[in-house]
């Protein structure tokens, strides 16, 4: 990760809002402002890591569906 905030680059790579993201991990609006801006406890951290994971593998996803659709369109 890097030196920006857990909270606010989870935020930014996904285009959630505070009140977003709160829904996703279980927390307030107002409990993700404050972590914003202060230290990210361990559990708030790995439910972020796990939302942007699970991100990244969606996207890898539908990737690998667009090639497979792709190769089956050139095979017939």
């Amino acid at each position: 990760m890097s030196d920006e905030n857990l909270i606010k680059q989870t935020c930014k790579e996904l285009g959630l809002t505070y009140k977003q993201l709160g829904e996703a991990i279980g927390v307030s609006e107002g409990r993700v402002k404050q972590l914003a801006i202060g230290e990210v406890g361990e559990q708030v951290q790995k439910a972020c890591e796990m939302l942007l994971k699970i991100n990244r593998l969606e996207k890898q996803l539908t990737e690998h569906n667009q090639l497979k659709t792709l190769l089956k369109n050139f095979i017939s």
